[in-house]
C-alpha cells in the first residue's frame, strides 16, 4: 500500500478519475490529498466503514471530496 498521501489518494480513485486528477498539477494533487485525508479522519460514518474495509472508506471519501470539487 503506497504511504505517499498523493498515491494513495489516486490509488482510491475510480480508474476515470484517477486519470483526470494525474493529469492535474502536483500542488492540485496534494491540495486534495489532503482534503481527503481530512474527510477519512473527519467522518465517523467512514471510521465505521473503514473497520470494514479500508478500501471502500478510502473510495467513499474520494468520492466525497471530488462531489465538493465539482460542486465550487
Amino acid at each position: 500500500m503506497p504511504t505517499d498521501p498523493v498515491r494513495r489518494f489516486l490509488a482510491a480513485l475510480d480508474p476515470d478519475h484517477r486519470e483526470t486528477i494525474g493529469a492535474k498539477p502536483r500542488d492540485e494533487q496534494e491540495r486534495l490529498a489532503a482534503a481527503w485525508e481530512r474527510e477519512l479522519e473527519a467522518d465517523d460514518e467512514l471510521d465505521t466503514l473503514d473497520e470494514l474495509s479500508p478500501p471502500a472508506a478510502e473510495a467513499e471519501a474520494a468520492r466525497r471530496v471530488l462531489d465538493r470539487e465539482s460542486s465550487h
